[in-house]
């Protein structure tokens, strides 16, 4: 996993045994990528690059007439002299000017990866892992020095690329735009895909050709967003879920992003993801150093399915954190559309003793159970026991459950506030608001202002003050409201539009104090669901609230979207009651407990009231969990069938030996006098032979990856099976 320099040529190659990475600084100042892909083992340098005048391209180096940054395959491009391509960066100079001029400085080639400081990060555990180059320019006339790290890893096909500026002169500078990466492709034949969406349909899978111009995703909301994930790939034409060359990029960061592709007239591809620069601006005063968020980089030439797979194990192993990262999760009921507000402590035992009945190991307590909390209307930033509903406090039903031998969880939305709350009365300017303009509210709530190191230190006290009340093992964190009025009275007026960055390095470090206080607290984060399922929040919570829609046929569609980048481990999913409270569709239970158990497995529903005959249904489907569970968290995940392309969806898990899988089927509208149907499985060892649910015959991996299985006949909806392959 070395890299290598090689002076002469002036070219630094990134690799491991799959995969090659190729900068070249051309004429000692400019970073040109090369190539990005399968490894190469040996190569000419001089072919790559091509150089050719074009008419209205500037010519940056005298003498030079072919050369100009305009048709410059580039690593790290400025704007202003000659590149008129979208731009990485950009700076405010003390003069008004945006024109920068960073050059080859030095390069430094480290084992290991240095840390992120106070940001969220892939990590290593060993030096031997990674390899990291950092390649420093500087603009001489600024004073200013640009660090471009890039990682590789020994056993991952992935790169990790972040830029950090150090300010050495004397006058202001600003920065405007600052993207984590960018790369340039040598051809644009390609599709690409993202993960759009809303609250309640998160992570619906979009893929589109390219276009001349400009296409981008975004999010200027203050997270991450339901509407779009903060991932982007580019496919070849030819590429599916097992074949084709396939570019992933994600951003380790919860806040405000941009991935920006871009396609020029001469048929080349600028892609980059980073920090939305829309109402961006952050101060460089000398001395000061600024980081960008940390971007992923995966390379498969294997298709979707490849990326995916490299993908979840390294958020489930080098970005998830803690004693839970290794773990299967705990079967969970939570009271919220039991009970939604209207509980009291004698319901949420019946609750409770009914889980423990059916073998559910956590219970947890939603919203409603602080200040006055009757509704949405009120007490967020009240964070004291409801003494009405709860007159033993938590600690009364923490022990109750806990007796049980259950664990016991809470709900919490430490990032909000009232405006009828103690807090409020209290503290108006302790939210994020402009002086004199409207404070919006959404869902009768207001944001905190994290930017600002007394909110942090409030929240990191009253939530320690929580958390060691009561006998708590688990902790939902949650956020549901997007950013208006972005504003901070303890910022100055020349870095008001530094708030939402602040905000999350706020909300970042919140996160690492309380983790690494409450180290046997499993934290699930949570936005209205999905809204804020990102790699930066899984640095510090190792599983995500996938959507609030529990409605199984939508749920397939949002945990397959989900499963592009995230892996099952990392999200979590509840059995709900029917009519479902969002769509109002009425699906039978095994379906809904099917759906549930390809993640997190739980529970959101009037359980004690369920009849006899679905208790024992729920016995059956915890106990048949429990023996898939290990596969599913840890097993490589294989998408056989997709609910985007009609009604019947498929995956399934396959152990890393090869001698274990579980196949999901899913069928949402039967047919009448329907066909017979064979599904053909995936990553299996050809040559090996398995029994299917402990039946008698055996089938060669071969066989059933490219013959399949025979389905059965089914003659209703929402219809599902589960089948579970052993080697004989």
């Amino acid at each position: 996993m070395p890299i290598t320099w090689n002076e002469k040529e002036g070219i630094f190659h990134l690799y491991n045994n799959k995969i090659s990475y190729l900068i070249q600084i051309v004429h000692g100042k400019y970073p040109a990528h090369l190539y990005w892909g399968k490894r190469v083992l040996v190569m000419q340098p001089s072919s790559i690059l091509q150089f050719k005048g074009r008419a209205f391209s500037p010519t940056t180096e005298p003498g030079k007439p072919a050369f100009s940054l305009d048709t410059l395959p580039q690593e790290y491009p400025a704007s202003g002299n000659g590149d008129f391509r979208t731009p990485a960066y950009q700076f405010r100079t003390a003069v008004g000017s945006t024109v920068t001029e960073f050059v080859y400085d030095s390069h430094e080639i480290i084992q290991g990866k240095p840390r992120l400081m106070g940001l969220p990060q892939v990590y290593i555990e060993d030096e031997s892992e990674a390899e990291t180059l950092i390649i420093t320019l500087v603009d001489s006339m600024l004073g200013v020095g640009m660090n471009l790290h890039y990682t590789i890893y020994r056993d991952l096909d992935v790169i990790t690329r972040s830029v950090s500026f150090e300010h050495h002169g004397t006058q202001k500078v600003e920065i405007l735009k600052c993207m984590s990466m960018s790369v340039d492709f040598h051809q644009s034949n390609w599709d690409w895909l993202h993960l759009y969406g809303t609250w309640g349909r998160e992570r619906h899978i979009e893929r589109k050709s390219l276009t001349h111009g400009i296409q981008s995703i975004s999010s200027s909301r203050g997270a991450s967003s339901h509407q779009h994930n903060p991932f982007v790939a580019l496919l070849s034409k030819n590429a599916d879920e097992e074949q084709g060359e396939v570019y992933g990029f994600s951003l380790v960061y919860s806040g405000n992003f941009q991935a920006s592709i871009e396609v020029d007239l001469f048929q080349t591809t600028r892609l980059s993801i980073g920090i939305n620069p829309f109402n961006f601006q952050w101060r460089l005063n000398p001395g000061d150093v600024f980081l960008t968020p940390e971007a992923i980089m995966v390379f498969s030439s294997e298709g979707l399915g490849g990326m995916s797979r490299t993908y979840h194990k390294l958020l489930r192993t080098r970005v998830c954190r803690g004693v839970y990262r290794d773990k299967t999760r705990p079967i969970l009921i939570n009271n919220w559309e039991a009970t939604y507000f209207q509980f009291n402590e004698k319901k949420l035992k019946e609750i409770a003793d009914a889980g423990k009945e059916l073998g559910i190991e956590l219970f947890v307590l939603d919203d409603g159970w602080f200040g006055h909390r009757d509704n949405d209307k009120t007490s967020l930033g009240d964070w004291k026991v409801y003494q009405k509903k709860l007159p033993n406090g938590l600690a009364g039903l923490a022990n109750y459950v806990t007796k049980k031998g259950m664990k016991f969880g809470l709900w919490v939305e430490p990032e909000m506030v009232s405006p009828d709350s103690d807090l409020y009365r209290k503290h108006p300017d302790w939210c994020l608001h402009v002086p004199g303009r409207n404070r919006t509210l959404s869902r009768n709530q207001l944001i905190l202002d994290l930017s600002r190191a007394d909110v942090c230190d409030y929240i990191i006290e009253t939530l320690t003050s929580i958390f060691t009340s009561a006998l708590i093992s688990y902790v939902k964190w949650d956020m549901n409201r997007n950013m208006t009025e972005v504003g901070s009275s303890g910022l100055p007026p020349e870095r008001q539009q530094e708030t939402a960055h602040r905000y999350m390095l706020g909300l970042y470090r919140i996160l690492e104090t309380l983790t690494t206080r409450f180290p046997h607290i499993l934290f699930e984060s949570c936005s209205g669901g999905g809204g804020r399922f990102d790699p930066g929040m899984l640095y510090y919570m190792p599983q995500t609230w996938t959507s609030d829609d529990t409605d199984a046929v939508e749920r397939l569609k949002i945990q397959y979207g989900t499963s592009i980048v995230y892996p099952a481990i990392t999200m979590g999913a509840h059995v709900s009651d029917v009519p479902n409270h969002q769509v109002g569709r009425v699906t039978p239970l095994t379906m809904r407990c099917h759906v549930a158990m390809a993640a997190n497995f739980g529970f959101e529903l009037n359980i004690d009231k369920l009849s006899s005959h679905d208790k024992q249904v729920v016995t059956e489907q915890i106990k048949l969990y429990h023996q898939i569970k290990d596969l599913v968290c840890f097993g490589d995940l294989f998408r056989l069938l997709s609910p985007f392309e009609g009604t019947v969806t498929a995956w399934m898990y396959v152990a890393p030996n090869k001698e274990k899988a579980v196949v999901f089927y899913y069928k949402t509208l039967a047919e009448p006098n329907p066909p017979f149907m064979r599904l053909k499985l995936s990553g299996l060892h050809p040559l090996l032979k398995y029994r299917i649910d402990e039946g008698l015959n055996e089938y060669y991996g071969d066989e059933l990856m490219k013959i399949g299985i025979r389905l059965p006949l089914i003659k209703q909806d929402y219809a599902s099976f589960i089948f579970q392959l052993k080697v004989s």
